[in-house]
């Protein structure tokens, strides 16, 4: 497999990865828990996500022909609050990560030195894919953080659950060594 090939694989999984995190944080919460917000310069995870799915429909429609950002795209509307029920908010969560993974998975291995543009700022496709790799996990530590909070209790962890590192560790080296992505479990 090829350095491109590669890197393909690899981003995939960790979009991939990133999707899951946001759902299993989701999933934890009260329909009503995804709307709240603490003040009025927070977003709460339904806008989050109106974001997340608006960024990528812009980004990765027409990925390597058009500029990533779209004249179509209202930015500034998708803090708006327009998502009213669970329904809406994962349907538009879903919307935003069919484009991204049908735009991944057309890539060719050879279009990675591509340039395209997002704001008429040229951006290999590899940049573009570290740039999106970048922000899409930046707003989702957002709305883990944030359904911790407003779970407070019964939180169902994420990742290694705390005072468990030693007992995860020592599952982990009793492994033979391997090459594979830590997505791949």
């Amino acid at each position: 497999m090829s350095t491109n090939e590669l890197y393909l694989s690899s981003v995939k999984k960790q979009f991939l990865y990133y999707k899951t995190l946001g759902e299993k944080a989701m999933d934890q919460l009260e329909p009503e828990q995804l709307f709240t917000t603490t003040n009025e310069d927070t977003n709460s995870i339904a806008t989050i996500v109106e974001h997340i799915s608006g960024n990528m429909l812009s980004r990765w429609t027409d990925f390597l022909t058009t500029d990533g950002e779209k004249e179509w795209r209202n930015r500034d509307l998708e803090f708006a609050h327009n998502l009213l029920s669970k329904e809406e908010i994962l349907n538009s969560w879903e919307k935003g990560w069919e484009c991204l993974f049908t735009a991944l998975n057309n890539l060719q291995p050879e279009q990675l030195s591509d340039i395209i543009y997002i704001r008429n700022e040229g951006h290999s496709v590899i940049e573009a894919i570290n740039r999106q790799l970048a922000h899409y996990p930046y707003h989702i530590g957002q709305i883990v953080f944030y359904a911790k909070q407003l779970k407070t209790n019964d939180w169902e962890s994420l990742s290694i659950p705390k005072n468990k590192s030693n007992h995860y560790n020592s599952g982990k080296f009793a492994q033979e060594k391997s090459i594979k992505n830590f997505t791949d479990e």
